[in-house]
């Protein structure tokens, strides 16, 4: 389904065929208006996830508003990561967002406890009825709260880590697509150099993190060496994987906190 198939159907809440076979009764007077406003707003580089208020990722519905970075195709590769290497019980999903990395997590685990933590309440707000519409808020512990300044986190806690930080230098966002303006700065701007956030997350997980537990880190375009350099600055971490994402990009890195 193209992206004008999937904004029509959703308006019209009906499915591709139907689209097609009823499209004069569809588009009345009553909706031509609606359409009309919808086109504009995508015209002018709204994305079409905020304009339908929903996206999907790992196969599993999520609602998303301008307060939410919208979740990629290359986060699943963190995901599918994470997935690989869950041997414990308790996971600490550091920036939510959205809560689809979590909660994708905890619809495809068993027996597993999360916590997941975001600096922005709204974003704690969507998360929260995410896992209510995924039926997993039962198994996910959501705190608004910035990185590691959280005093119900339990110390040498967690066998998992996982974040998708925000990676973009800061120079570097206004050059982007028109669609990036709409979303959430908080969630793109990583710094100076975009590795502010990775320099915090790393120092920051020794505390909270078990031996032999696993920090995995999503990353953007010709990172790797730099967070690598990163790491070696800590002498409690080695590097077990970097894995690249579709398009042959490194994308994700796994480092294990030494025993």
């Amino acid at each position: 389904m193209n992206e004008a198939e999937l904004l029509f159907s959703s308006i019209f809440n009906c499915n591709r065929l139907s689209l097609y076979l009823n499209k004069k009764s569809l588009l009345d007077k009553d909706n031509a208006g609606f359409v009309s406003s919808v086109l504009r707003r995508r015209i002018n580089g709204e994305p079409i996830q905020y304009i339908l208020g929903k996206t999907e990722f790992m196969g599993f519905e999520f609602k998303v508003t301008p307060d939410v970075l919208i979740p990629r195709p290359e986060t699943e590769i963190l995901v599918e990561t994470a997935l690989k290497y869950v041997s414990g019980r308790n996971i600490l999903d550091i920036g939510t967002g959205s809560g689809n990395i979590a909660i994708s997590l905890a619809k495809l685990l068993q027996n597993i406890n999360i916590t997941a933590i975001d600096i922005s309440e709204k974003a704690v707000e969507i998360a929260l009825k995410n896992a209510k519409l995924n039926n997993v808020q039962g198994k996910i512990k959501f705190i608004k709260n910035d990185l590691f300044t959280c005093d119900v986190l339990g110390e040498t806690c967690y066998d998992i880590i996982v974040s998708n930080p925000p990676y973009i230098p800061s120079k570097e966002i206004d050059k982007l697509q028109p669609e990036i303006k709409y979303e959430p700065r908080i969630a793109l701007d990583g710094g100076l150099d975009g590795l502010d956030f990775y320099r915090c997350l790393i120092a920051g997980s020794i505390k909270y993190l078990k031996k032999g537990g696993l920090l995995i880190l999503e990353m953007g375009f010709n990172q790797s060496e730099a967070l690598k350099n990163i790491f070696q600055k800590f002498e409690d971490f080695e590097i077990i994987e970097v894995v690249k994402d579709y398009n042959n990009i490194e994308r994700v890195i796994v480092a294990r906190r030494k025993p």
